[in-house]
């Protein structure tokens, strides 16, 4: 045959090699199913997604600077897009225990974890199970309790949960988002995702139903925090105190309960984060990884 021929034959073969590597796969853990695709090789970095959006993470992995260094794991956690939905009472342990099944799945003995809100909080669960897996933590402002175990969510929750109640799912994720990304969150959402509002009203019984509870479940105290040895960035959003002060009472919480924790500020950025600012947050992980 002709080089000409094989020109294209070989094209079309990296093409799809690098298209598969990107496209979405699925692993059995646990009983379930979770969608998950890699991008890139080098050191495992495992991304946890916060709740309301399946692909907080889209941005990030568009980034060279992050997925041309790394070997970068994003997934869809359980009740979220094409994964699978599971009845009943779901605790943060128990996804942090699904997130250990996929990284052994994927034969990753240890990685560079990055969580966002509820996602971090997974991630430091993991860490106090099984230290051995984890590198280093970037949190991207956690959802840390602020209120005792099983109290009643806080007053600035009520518009959103009293819309879920009635059924308007739609106007329940928007006044979530508004608490915690200020009331003109919608224009960074839809340039950076367009079509993710509606997935997350789709995906809404997960988060208003199974991932809320278990955050409010959720315990971590100074002690938890002094066994999280690795290194910690702890991201906060440059805007995100004006949206609300809990954001700063939980950085300054890392900042004193992790041994090894180093702070970050994501400028032009609020709760959203790597929707408004993927570059810096991009060259932040990657710096962070490579040092420790």
């Amino acid at each position: 045959m002709t080089r000409r021929f094989w020109l294209p034959v070989i094209a079309s073969f990296v093409l799809g090699d690098v298209t598969q590597a990107a496209s979405m796969q699925r692993a059995k853990v646990d009983g379930i199913e979770l969608e998950y695709q890699i991008i890139g090789s080098g050191e495992p970095v495992v991304l946890v997604h916060a709740g309301v959006f399946a692909d907080w993470f889209e941005p990030l992995l568009k980034e060279p600077v992050l997925t041309g260094k790394f070997r970068v794991l994003s997934y869809h956690r359980v009740g979220y897009a094409g994964s699978s939905k599971v009845a009943g009472p779901l605790s943060l342990a128990d996804q942090a225990t699904q997130l250990r099944g996929l990284m052994r799945a994927r034969k990753i003995d240890s990685a560079h974890l990055v969580g966002h809100s509820s996602g971090a909080n997974i991630v430091m669960q993991l860490a106090l199970d099984s230290p051995d897996m984890v590198r280093s933590l970037a949190l991207l402002e956690p959802a840390l309790p602020l209120t005792p175990k099983g109290a009643s969510p806080p007053s600035r929750l009520a518009p959103a949960l009293e819309k879920y109640r009635t059924g308007d799912q739609a106007g329940a994720v928007d006044a979530f988002l508004q608490m915690v990304a200020g009331p003109n969150y919608r224009a960074a959402l839809d340039k950076a995702l367009p079509d993710a509002f509606d997935h997350a009203v789709t995906d809404a019984d997960t988060f208003f139903g199974q991932e809320l509870p278990a955050v409010y479940e959720w315990t971590f105290t100074r002690e938890d925090g002094s066994r999280i040895t690795q290194p910690v960035l702890a991201v906060i959003g440059e805007k995100s105190p004006a949206v609300s002060p809990i954001w700063t009472q939980r950085q300054d919480m890392l900042l004193n309960w992790l041994p090894n924790a180093q702070p970050f500020v994501l400028s032009g950025a609020t709760h959203l984060l790597q929707l408004q600012n993927s570059q810096d947050l991009a060259e932040a992980l990657a710096e962070f990884f490579a040092g420790n």
